[in-house]
Protein backbone atom coordinates (compact mmCIF):
# COMPACT_ATOMS: atom_id res chain seq x y z
CA UNK A 1 0.00 0.00 0.00
CA UNK A 2 1.53 2.83 -0.59
CA UNK A 3 3.09 5.25 1.94
CA UNK A 4 1.70 8.12 0.66
CA UNK A 5 -2.19 6.99 0.77
CA UNK A 6 -1.72 6.04 4.49
CA UNK A 7 0.05 8.76 5.83
CA UNK A 8 -2.71 11.43 4.26
CA UNK A 9 -4.98 9.66 6.11
CA UNK A 10 -3.38 9.61 9.30
CA UNK A 11 -2.96 13.49 9.22
CA UNK A 12 -6.49 13.40 8.71
CA UNK A 13 -7.57 11.05 11.35
CA UNK A 14 -5.34 13.09 13.86
CA UNK A 15 -7.07 16.31 13.10
CA UNK A 16 -10.36 14.26 13.84
CA UNK A 17 -8.93 13.02 16.97
CA UNK A 18 -8.49 16.16 18.47
CA UNK A 19 -11.62 17.88 17.52
CA UNK A 20 -14.81 15.04 18.41
CA UNK A 21 -16.94 17.31 16.34
CA UNK A 22 -18.06 13.61 14.61
CA UNK A 23 -18.02 11.21 17.31
CA UNK A 24 -21.41 9.38 17.60
CA UNK A 25 -21.55 9.87 13.63
CA UNK A 26 -21.05 6.02 13.41
CA UNK A 27 -18.21 3.37 14.17
CA UNK A 28 -15.06 4.96 12.81
CA UNK A 29 -15.41 7.82 15.01
CA UNK A 30 -15.55 6.09 18.57
CA UNK A 31 -12.87 3.84 17.63
CA UNK A 32 -10.59 7.00 16.68
CA UNK A 33 -11.02 8.37 20.06
CA UNK A 34 -9.70 5.27 21.86
CA UNK A 35 -6.24 6.12 20.72
CA UNK A 36 -4.16 8.66 20.25
CA UNK A 37 -1.81 7.00 17.87
CA UNK A 38 -2.56 5.17 14.59
CA UNK A 39 0.34 2.51 13.09
CA UNK A 40 -0.92 1.18 10.02
CA UNK A 41 -3.04 -1.31 10.57
CA UNK A 42 -4.93 0.96 13.00
CA UNK A 43 -5.30 2.93 9.63
CA UNK A 44 -6.36 0.08 8.12
CA UNK A 45 -8.57 -1.06 10.21
CA UNK A 46 -10.67 2.28 10.57
CA UNK A 47 -10.52 2.43 6.98
CA UNK A 48 -12.89 -0.95 6.81
CA UNK A 49 -15.38 0.21 9.40
CA UNK A 50 -16.24 3.54 7.38
CA UNK A 51 -19.36 3.09 5.06
CA UNK A 52 -18.56 6.36 3.41
CA UNK A 53 -21.90 7.75 4.31
CA UNK A 54 -20.31 11.19 4.25
CA UNK A 55 -22.00 12.80 6.95
CA UNK A 56 -19.08 14.06 8.22
CA UNK A 57 -17.50 15.20 5.73
CA UNK A 58 -20.47 18.01 5.49
CA UNK A 59 -20.37 18.41 9.39
CA UNK A 60 -16.99 19.49 8.94
CA UNK A 61 -15.48 22.97 9.23
CA UNK A 62 -11.97 22.01 8.10
CA UNK A 63 -12.97 20.63 4.66
CA UNK A 64 -11.74 22.84 1.63
CA UNK A 65 -11.18 25.97 1.22
CA UNK A 66 -9.51 25.75 5.20
CA UNK A 67 -6.28 24.82 5.24
CA UNK A 68 -7.05 21.42 6.88
CA UNK A 69 -8.62 20.30 3.71
CA UNK A 70 -10.10 17.20 5.27
CA UNK A 71 -11.74 14.57 3.33
CA UNK A 72 -12.32 11.82 5.50
CA UNK A 73 -14.39 9.86 3.45
CA UNK A 74 -12.10 9.91 0.30
CA UNK A 75 -9.12 9.32 2.45
CA UNK A 76 -10.22 6.30 4.06
CA UNK A 77 -11.95 4.98 0.47
CA UNK A 78 -8.35 5.06 -0.76
CA UNK A 79 -7.04 2.94 2.07
CA UNK A 80 -9.95 0.74 2.31
CA UNK A 81 -9.29 -0.06 -1.59
CA UNK A 82 -5.81 -0.24 -1.68
CA UNK A 83 -6.42 -2.91 0.83
CA UNK A 84 -8.40 -4.95 -0.57
CA UNK A 85 -6.39 -4.82 -3.43
CA UNK A 86 -3.03 -5.71 -1.57
CA UNK A 87 -4.69 -8.57 0.55
CA UNK A 88 -6.26 -10.16 -2.46
CA UNK A 89 -4.81 -13.05 -3.81
CA UNK A 90 -3.37 -12.69 -6.60
CA UNK A 91 -3.07 -8.94 -6.09
CA UNK A 92 -2.50 -8.10 -9.27
CA UNK A 93 -6.13 -9.85 -10.25
CA UNK A 94 -7.89 -7.12 -7.76
CA UNK A 95 -6.02 -4.10 -9.17
CA UNK A 96 -6.66 -4.92 -12.87
CA UNK A 97 -10.28 -5.40 -12.03
CA UNK A 98 -10.71 -2.22 -10.44
CA UNK A 99 -9.07 -0.76 -13.56
CA UNK A 100 -11.00 -1.77 -15.87
CA UNK A 101 -13.81 -3.78 -14.11
CA UNK A 102 -16.90 -2.99 -16.25
CA UNK A 103 -14.82 -4.48 -19.76
CA UNK A 104 -13.65 -7.65 -17.96
CA UNK A 105 -16.79 -8.58 -16.10
CA UNK A 106 -19.05 -8.13 -19.66
CA UNK A 107 -16.21 -10.26 -21.22
CA UNK A 108 -16.16 -12.72 -19.17
CA UNK A 109 -19.63 -12.88 -18.91
CA UNK A 110 -20.23 -13.04 -22.62
CA UNK A 111 -17.39 -15.82 -22.73
CA UNK A 112 -18.68 -17.70 -20.27
CA UNK A 113 -22.38 -18.14 -21.93
CA UNK A 114 -20.65 -18.40 -25.16
CA UNK A 115 -18.83 -21.85 -23.85
CA UNK A 116 -22.31 -22.91 -21.90
CA UNK A 117 -24.36 -22.52 -25.09
CA UNK A 118 -21.23 -24.39 -26.92
CA UNK A 119 -21.94 -27.21 -24.40
CA UNK A 120 -25.88 -27.10 -25.07
CA UNK A 121 -24.76 -27.21 -29.24
CA UNK A 122 -22.59 -30.44 -28.64
CA UNK A 123 -25.93 -32.01 -27.90
CA UNK A 124 -28.78 -32.38 -25.19
CA UNK A 125 -28.11 -33.33 -21.99
CA UNK A 126 -31.78 -35.40 -21.85
CA UNK A 127 -33.29 -34.48 -18.51
CA UNK A 128 -36.08 -32.26 -17.98
CA UNK A 129 -36.15 -27.86 -17.69
CA UNK A 130 -32.38 -26.62 -17.38
CA UNK A 131 -31.25 -29.90 -17.49
CA UNK A 132 -32.23 -30.51 -21.13
CA UNK A 133 -29.47 -27.40 -21.58
CA UNK A 134 -26.97 -28.76 -19.57
CA UNK A 135 -26.99 -31.63 -17.18
CA UNK A 136 -26.87 -31.56 -12.88
CA UNK A 137 -23.80 -33.19 -13.00
CA UNK A 138 -22.00 -30.43 -15.46
CA UNK A 139 -23.12 -27.76 -13.46
CA UNK A 140 -21.98 -29.03 -10.34
CA UNK A 141 -18.48 -30.44 -12.79
CA UNK A 142 -18.43 -26.45 -13.22
CA UNK A 143 -19.42 -24.10 -10.46
CA UNK A 144 -18.48 -26.40 -7.54
CA UNK A 145 -15.22 -25.55 -8.05
CA UNK A 146 -15.22 -21.98 -9.26
CA UNK A 147 -17.42 -21.04 -5.79
CA UNK A 148 -15.13 -23.17 -3.41
CA UNK A 149 -11.98 -21.64 -5.39
CA UNK A 150 -13.15 -18.00 -4.71
CA UNK A 151 -13.95 -18.40 -0.90
CA UNK A 152 -10.34 -20.15 -0.36
CA UNK A 153 -8.80 -17.11 -2.10
CA UNK A 154 -11.19 -14.46 -0.06
CA UNK A 155 -10.28 -16.36 2.90
CA UNK A 156 -7.21 -16.22 2.58
CA UNK A 157 -7.27 -12.37 1.95
CA UNK A 158 -8.91 -12.12 5.47
CA UNK A 159 -6.55 -14.27 6.96
CA UNK A 160 -3.99 -10.86 5.78
CA UNK A 161 -6.12 -8.55 6.43
CA UNK A 162 -6.47 -10.03 10.14
CA UNK A 163 -2.67 -10.00 10.78
CA UNK A 164 -2.22 -6.55 9.79
CA UNK A 165 -4.82 -5.24 12.14
CA UNK A 166 -3.65 -7.12 14.82
CA UNK A 167 -6.62 -8.97 14.82
CA UNK A 168 -6.91 -11.93 18.35
CA UNK A 169 -8.89 -15.06 18.72
CA UNK A 170 -12.56 -14.21 17.95
CA UNK A 171 -15.78 -15.13 20.34
CA UNK A 172 -19.07 -15.57 20.29
CA UNK A 173 -19.62 -12.32 21.52
CA UNK A 174 -17.66 -10.83 19.33
CA UNK A 175 -19.24 -12.61 15.66
CA UNK A 176 -22.93 -11.87 17.68
CA UNK A 177 -22.12 -8.25 17.61
CA UNK A 178 -20.64 -7.47 14.05
CA UNK A 179 -23.47 -9.88 12.54
CA UNK A 180 -25.96 -7.99 14.67
CA UNK A 181 -24.41 -4.61 13.49
CA UNK A 182 -23.99 -5.81 9.43
CA UNK A 183 -27.77 -7.04 9.99
CA UNK A 184 -29.14 -3.79 10.39
CA UNK A 185 -26.50 -1.91 8.56
CA UNK A 186 -26.17 0.49 11.47
CA UNK A 187 -23.03 2.29 10.27
CA UNK A 188 -25.75 3.97 7.59
CA UNK A 189 -27.84 5.26 9.99
CA UNK A 190 -25.93 8.22 10.73
CA UNK A 191 -25.70 9.74 14.02
CA UNK A 192 -29.26 10.47 14.82
CA UNK A 193 -30.86 7.05 12.74
CA UNK A 194 -31.95 9.66 10.49
CA UNK A 195 -29.70 7.60 7.47
CA UNK A 196 -26.41 9.31 5.76
CA UNK A 197 -25.75 12.49 3.38
CA UNK A 198 -24.86 10.38 0.38
CA UNK A 199 -27.33 11.96 -2.10
CA UNK A 200 -27.60 15.63 -0.65
CA UNK A 201 -25.53 17.54 1.70
CA UNK A 202 -28.27 18.84 3.47
CA UNK A 203 -30.37 15.98 3.51
CA UNK A 204 -30.44 12.76 5.77
CA UNK A 205 -31.84 9.86 3.92
CA UNK A 206 -32.04 6.00 4.02
CA UNK A 207 -32.03 5.14 0.67
CA UNK A 208 -28.60 3.95 1.03
CA UNK A 209 -29.11 1.56 3.35
CA UNK A 210 -32.18 0.43 2.17
CA UNK A 211 -30.66 -0.68 -0.80
CA UNK A 212 -27.73 -1.95 0.66
CA UNK A 213 -30.19 -4.37 3.20
CA UNK A 214 -32.21 -5.29 -0.26
CA UNK A 215 -28.87 -6.47 -1.85
CA UNK A 216 -27.64 -8.34 1.20
CA UNK A 217 -30.77 -9.77 1.90
CA UNK A 218 -31.60 -10.28 -1.79
CA UNK A 219 -28.16 -12.12 -2.04
CA UNK A 220 -28.47 -14.08 0.86
CA UNK A 221 -32.23 -15.19 0.42
CA UNK A 222 -30.73 -16.61 -3.35
CA UNK A 223 -27.79 -18.33 -1.67
CA UNK A 224 -30.34 -20.04 0.70
CA UNK A 225 -32.38 -21.23 -2.41
CA UNK A 226 -29.31 -22.59 -3.78
CA UNK A 227 -28.51 -24.21 -0.82
CA UNK A 228 -32.30 -25.75 0.12
CA UNK A 229 -32.20 -27.55 -3.55
CA UNK A 230 -28.73 -28.62 -3.15
CA UNK A 231 -30.52 -30.04 0.15
CA UNK A 232 -33.53 -31.41 -1.18
CA UNK A 233 -31.16 -33.10 -4.71
CA UNK A 234 -29.39 -35.40 -2.66
CA UNK A 235 -30.89 -35.75 1.07
CA UNK A 236 -34.10 -36.21 -0.37
CA UNK A 237 -33.77 -37.32 -3.78
CA UNK A 238 -36.08 -34.76 -4.87
CA UNK A 239 -34.38 -33.01 -7.75
CA UNK A 240 -35.52 -30.19 -10.14
CA UNK A 241 -37.23 -28.32 -11.60
CA UNK A 242 -39.42 -27.50 -8.35
CA UNK A 243 -42.61 -25.85 -8.74
CA UNK A 244 -43.80 -22.19 -7.80
CA UNK A 245 -44.65 -22.88 -3.94
CA UNK A 246 -41.78 -24.80 -3.07
CA UNK A 247 -38.82 -23.53 -0.89
CA UNK A 248 -36.24 -23.01 -3.67
CA UNK A 249 -38.68 -20.77 -5.92
CA UNK A 250 -39.91 -19.11 -3.03
CA UNK A 251 -36.87 -18.42 -1.76
CA UNK A 252 -35.32 -17.66 -5.22
CA UNK A 253 -38.15 -15.25 -6.34
CA UNK A 254 -37.80 -13.56 -3.21
CA UNK A 255 -33.87 -12.91 -3.21
CA UNK A 256 -34.08 -12.50 -6.75
CA UNK A 257 -36.68 -9.25 -6.81
CA UNK A 258 -34.64 -8.06 -3.82
CA UNK A 259 -31.24 -8.09 -5.04
CA UNK A 260 -32.69 -6.79 -8.65
CA UNK A 261 -34.32 -3.81 -7.08
CA UNK A 262 -31.50 -3.27 -4.09
CA UNK A 263 -28.27 -2.82 -7.09
CA UNK A 264 -30.69 -0.79 -9.42
CA UNK A 265 -31.31 1.37 -6.79
CA UNK A 266 -27.51 1.56 -5.49
CA UNK A 267 -26.18 2.00 -9.05
CA UNK A 268 -28.71 4.93 -9.65
CA UNK A 269 -27.18 6.75 -6.22
CA UNK A 270 -23.55 5.73 -7.44
CA UNK A 271 -24.34 7.86 -10.63
CA UNK A 272 -25.72 10.68 -8.96
CA UNK A 273 -23.24 10.89 -5.63
CA UNK A 274 -20.39 13.01 -5.36
CA UNK A 275 -17.10 11.46 -6.79
CA UNK A 276 -14.77 13.13 -5.10
CA UNK A 277 -15.78 12.24 -1.72
CA UNK A 278 -14.53 8.41 -2.85
CA UNK A 279 -11.62 7.19 -4.33
CA UNK A 280 -12.33 7.88 -8.57
CA UNK A 281 -9.89 5.73 -9.66
CA UNK A 282 -12.05 2.41 -8.82
CA UNK A 283 -15.47 3.62 -10.23
CA UNK A 284 -15.56 1.48 -12.93
CA UNK A 285 -14.53 -1.26 -11.18
CA UNK A 286 -17.35 -0.66 -8.09
CA UNK A 287 -20.17 -0.22 -10.59
CA UNK A 288 -19.22 -3.79 -12.43
CA UNK A 289 -19.74 -4.91 -9.36
CA UNK A 290 -23.08 -3.70 -8.78
CA UNK A 291 -24.34 -3.82 -12.73
CA UNK A 292 -23.06 -7.84 -12.45
CA UNK A 293 -25.10 -8.72 -9.44
CA UNK A 294 -28.12 -6.69 -10.93
CA UNK A 295 -27.33 -9.18 -14.14
CA UNK A 296 -27.05 -11.78 -12.10
CA UNK A 297 -30.46 -11.45 -10.39
CA UNK A 298 -32.54 -10.18 -13.35
CA UNK A 299 -31.39 -12.67 -15.94
CA UNK A 300 -32.71 -15.62 -13.32
CA UNK A 301 -35.94 -13.90 -12.87
CA UNK A 302 -36.60 -13.39 -16.64
CA UNK A 303 -35.19 -16.94 -17.06
CA UNK A 304 -38.11 -18.34 -14.84
CA UNK A 305 -40.61 -16.24 -16.67
CA UNK A 306 -39.34 -17.57 -20.01
CA UNK A 307 -38.17 -20.97 -19.22
CA UNK A 308 -40.80 -22.38 -21.19
CA UNK A 309 -40.12 -20.83 -23.95
CA UNK A 310 -38.03 -21.87 -27.17
CA UNK A 311 -35.49 -19.09 -25.75
CA UNK A 312 -34.64 -21.15 -22.79
CA UNK A 313 -30.79 -22.06 -24.20
CA UNK A 314 -29.86 -18.90 -24.84
CA UNK A 315 -31.56 -17.46 -21.21
CA UNK A 316 -29.92 -20.14 -19.81
CA UNK A 317 -26.33 -19.78 -20.92
CA UNK A 318 -26.55 -15.79 -20.23
CA UNK A 319 -27.54 -16.27 -16.67
CA UNK A 320 -24.80 -19.11 -15.84
CA UNK A 321 -22.27 -17.00 -17.71
CA UNK A 322 -22.95 -14.34 -15.14
CA UNK A 323 -23.55 -16.06 -12.57
CA UNK A 324 -20.12 -17.68 -13.27
CA UNK A 325 -18.78 -14.73 -13.63
CA UNK A 326 -19.99 -13.46 -10.65
CA UNK A 327 -18.22 -16.41 -8.62
CA UNK A 328 -14.89 -16.20 -10.00
CA UNK A 329 -14.83 -12.29 -9.72
CA UNK A 330 -15.97 -11.99 -6.39
CA UNK A 331 -12.31 -12.22 -4.99
CA UNK A 332 -11.40 -9.41 -6.94
CA UNK A 333 -14.44 -6.36 -7.13
CA UNK A 334 -16.29 -4.97 -4.30
CA UNK A 335 -17.95 -8.17 -3.13
CA UNK A 336 -15.30 -8.70 -0.70
CA UNK A 337 -15.96 -5.33 1.01
CA UNK A 338 -18.69 -7.29 2.92
CA UNK A 339 -16.34 -9.60 4.19
CA UNK A 340 -13.31 -7.20 5.32
CA UNK A 341 -16.42 -5.12 6.40
CA UNK A 342 -18.02 -7.96 8.50
CA UNK A 343 -14.31 -8.55 9.74
CA UNK A 344 -13.53 -5.27 10.64
CA UNK A 345 -16.84 -5.11 13.07
CA UNK A 346 -15.58 -8.01 14.48
CA UNK A 347 -12.05 -6.44 15.53
CA UNK A 348 -13.82 -3.26 16.74
CA UNK A 349 -16.02 -5.67 19.12
CA UNK A 350 -12.41 -6.80 21.00
CA UNK A 351 -11.57 -3.04 21.23
CA UNK A 352 -14.43 -2.36 22.51
CA UNK A 353 -14.19 -4.88 25.29
CA UNK A 354 -10.62 -3.82 26.35
CA UNK A 355 -11.07 -0.07 25.60
CA UNK A 356 -10.60 2.20 28.31
CA UNK A 357 -12.41 5.77 28.51
CA UNK A 358 -12.06 8.19 26.27
CA UNK A 359 -9.39 10.44 26.72
CA UNK A 360 -9.84 14.24 26.01
CA UNK A 361 -7.96 15.47 23.33
CA UNK A 362 -5.08 17.28 23.93
CA UNK A 363 -1.76 18.58 22.60
CA UNK A 364 -1.11 21.10 20.15
CA UNK A 365 -3.35 19.94 17.80
CA UNK A 366 -6.38 20.14 19.52
CA UNK A 367 -5.07 23.56 20.64
CA UNK A 368 -4.77 24.63 17.23
CA UNK A 369 -8.46 23.44 16.61
CA UNK A 370 -9.71 25.36 19.02
CA UNK A 371 -8.14 28.78 17.82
Amino acid sequence: MSTEIINEARRQIDICNACRYCEGYCSVFPAINRERAFADGDITQLANLCHNCRGCYYACQYTAPHAFDLNLPRALAEVRQASWQDFAVPAGLARMFHASGVAMSLAVVLGFAVLIWAIKALGGAGGDGFYAVLSHNAMVAIFAPAFIGPVILIAMGLRRYWRAVGGGPIGLAHLRWAFGSAARMRNLAGGHGEGCNFEDEDRYSNLRRWFHQATMYGFLLCFAATSVATLMHYAFALPAPYGLTSPPKILGLTGGVLLSLGTLGLAALKVKGESHLSDASVWGGEMAFVLLLFVVSTTGLVLYAFGGSSWLPELLALHLGAVLAFFLLTPFSKMVHGFYRLAALVKEAQNQVGAAPDPAPAGALAKELRT
